[in-house]
Parts: structure tokens; sequence; C-alpha cells
């Protein structure tokens, strides 16, 4: 499928024998925390793992390229959409169950709601994740992480379905984990289901904290308008990219609709008819403005996708097939 041209001749057999809802054209900005994006040429909901499977075997036969969102944070796509089939693993992917410390969980699940699931059980070590918009698929593909903690602190196992539709287990070691990174980022596999080791605790201790956590997320952070979280990774160091941001006195700057947030400088919001345009120079700006004052080159964190159209100089697609 190298362009939209191309759809209708693919699209009866890519959605033979599909049991979930499947959409055209599709605009993404419906399925990303920053509400912008073009759309996606084939949107799928499957409707199980046997469904799912059966979509990246013939995605693979055509020769067709796809993509993984849960609940499209931490993700930036092209105006101009995505050409190809973008999944979407919603609740027939959010299956969740405790067997003593052990949380196992599907890949649709939020981290906010498995947080609290935790918690209710009297488990602990999920806390940090109570705040993070994110699937748990995405999660653990990027090693997603607040109040330092992260997903390589918890996760036992993890569940991958490759593009021949096959299931493999990797243990924690096998993940290579490291900040905001996992062996998944580089390879063309979809988290399923994960397995998290817990500890026992006081229920009540755990929702209070949670409860905390979630306040001082408030308090400090752009939750009134639409983000996808932070923007640029932490320096090596002790060194926070917020605090760099502002003290270039980019706090407010704004490019078309995309304004760095007034209260929290590593966050970019949507302040009404941003586009994807937007964002990328905005993120440009601040780099080069950090460069300048500090010294110090920020990377982005956020996962860029999509068909540039010759449109937006420097665009990229990042290598993870699996967004949060």
């Amino acid at each position: 499928m190298g362009s939209k041209e191309d759809l209708s001749t693919d699209m009866a057999f890519l959605t033979k024998d599909l049991r979930g809802q499947w959409m055209q054209n599709e605009p993404m900005s419906r399925h990303t925390t920053w509400r912008i994006g073009g759309p996606a040429d084939l949107f799928v909901d499957p409707a199980d793992e046997s469904d799912l499977a059966g979509l990246v075997r013939r995605c693979r036969e055509a020769g067709v390229p796809w993509l993984v969102v849960g609940i499209g944070s931490n993700l930036l796509v092209s105006d101009n959409g995505i050409r190809g089939v973008v999944i979407h693993l919603g609740r027939p992917f959010a299956d969740k169950r405790v067997d003593d410390c052990r949380l196992t969980a599907g890949a649709g699940c939020t981290l906010p709601a498995l947080a609290r699931f935790a918690a209710q059980a009297a488990l602990q070590g999920l806390e940090f994740a109570s705040g993070i918009p994110a699937s748990l698929g995405g999660a653990v593909a990027m090693n997603a992480g607040a109040h330092s903690g992260s997903m390589q602190d918890v996760v036992g196992w993890v569940d991958v379905m490759d593009e021949d539709g096959a299931i493999r287990r990797y243990e924690r070691e096998e993940m290579d984990f490291s900040y905001r990174h996992s062996r998944l980022q580089g390879e063309k596999a979809i988290v399923i289901r994960a397995g998290m080791e817990l500890c026992r605790g006081d229920r009540e201790s755990i929702l209070r904290l949670m409860e905390e956590k979630l306040a001082r997320r408030k308090k400090t952070q752009p939750l009134d308008w639409p983000n996808a979280g932070s923007v640029f990774l932490n320096p090596p160091g002790d060194l926070s990219a917020g605090r760099l941001i502002e003290t270039a006195g980019l706090k407010g700057f704004t490019i078309g609709g995309a304004q760095v947030s007034e209260k929290h400088a590593n966050f970019i919001v949507n302040r009404g008819g941003a586009t994807a345009a937007d964002v990328l120079a905005l993120i440009e700006a601040v780099r080069n403005r950090v460069k300048a004052t500090c010294g110090i080159e920020l990377r982005s964190e956020v996962r860029v996708i999509g068909d540039a159209g010759g449109q937006v100089d420097g665009w990229r697609t990042e290598d993870s097939n699996q967004g949060g």
C-alpha cells in the first residue's frame, strides 16, 4: 500500500474474515491525546487475539505497513495521515487478573486503571503509573515511567505477537530495558500481555499514595489542554528538560496552535487547531534555543509517525510499532 490509490486493491483482502470493527480514512485526531493527525487508510479494532493474528498475516502477505496504538499518548501523527493499517488494541485486550503477587494484564489496559486495580488488590509497585496516560502495551514498549519508577521495575515477562501472528514470551532480562527504551522499539512485534511482579501492601496506604501523586500531577501539569505528556527526555545527570526549557525563556512560546505550556515547560499543548507541523516546528525551536542558551541538546521522546508528503522537513517514523 504505497499510496491511497492502492487501498481499494488491498481493502477486500485486508478486511477478509475480520470480526472486529474497521474504518477507512479514520481521522487520527480522534485517537491521539494531542487531538492531532490526518486520516489512517484503515483503522482496525480486532475482536480478539485470533482476529489480530489474521490481520497482521494478511498485511505481511500484501506488503502493507501496520502499526499499533493504544490511547494515542506520546504520539504525533502527520497532518497527511498514515498510509497503511493502524491497529487499535481496545477492550478485547484489556483483561487482567491477580495470582498471589503477580498481576497479568492485556496490552489494551490503561496504566491508571491498572494501578488502581492493583491497589484495590492490596498490591504495591504500580503507584508510579497511576497518572501516566498510556496503555500497557505502549508503556512496556517505551519503558514508561514517572516518580522514580518505570515499567522495568515491575515487568516479569511480556508476550508479543510477530508479523506471522505467532506469540512468543520475553522474560524481563531479555527485554533490554533502559531509560525510556526496550528491545521492542526495534522489532516488528505487538505487545499482547504482560506479567508484573508486585508486593503485598496495605490497600489504604497504597491508595493514599496514589492520590497524592495524582494531586501533584494535577497541580504541576497542563491537564486542561490536549497534550502528549513529556516531550523531551531528561538529559543524563541530575538535569531536568523542563527546567532547561524554562531557563531558555520558552514557557508560553507558541507556533500556530501549539504552545510550550506555561505550567510545565516540558509539555507542548494544543491550544486549539494545532497541526503536527506546528508541533514539530515548536520542538525544533525549543531544541535550538536550549542548545544555544544551555549548551545541551535535548532529545524528543515523542513518537512521530505518518506520511510527510513532502510537507514537513525532518519528518521521521520511529522504529517502535506500538504507541501508548
